[in-house]
């Protein structure tokens, strides 16, 4: 699935990286704790998340991970929004729920970004 064709499904909006839209990923994660980002991200993957500051921008570059969907109507900062461009990282938003969302993406064929081995 494209980016595009995932803020579509989320009824959302890109904030920056539009010329980036047809990007590939294979699978969501949604967390508002980087650390569990960083325990669990797959490659390509898309980050769900309700946190708005610079940390994750920072934990996307670190982690590869090219897209980043802002839940429940938040946007980013202009900041933001200028780390996100020059990393050549995606941000986009919706005004669902993370809940929703993640469901939402699952429908329509994204999986799992990871999973904790017991």
């Amino acid at each position: 699935m494209t980016v595009k064709e995932a803020v579509h499904i989320l009824e959302g909006q890109i904030f920056c990286g539009e010329e980036w839209a047809n990007t590939e990923v294979h699978s969501a994660c949604g967390a508002d704790l980087m650390s569990d980002v960083m325990a669990f991200v797959k490659e390509q993957v898309l980050l769900l998340t309700g946190l708005v500051n610079p940390q994750v921008i920072r934990t996307a570059e670190l982690m590869d991970i090219k897209v980043i969907v802002f839940v429940r109507g938040k946007h980013p900062t202009l900041d933001m929004i200028d780390m996100a461009q020059n990393a050549q990282i995606i941000l986009a938003g919706t005004k669902l729920p993370m809940y929703l969302a993640c469901g939402k993406l699952f429908e329509g064929g994204l999986r799992s970004g990871g999973t904790r081995k017991i």
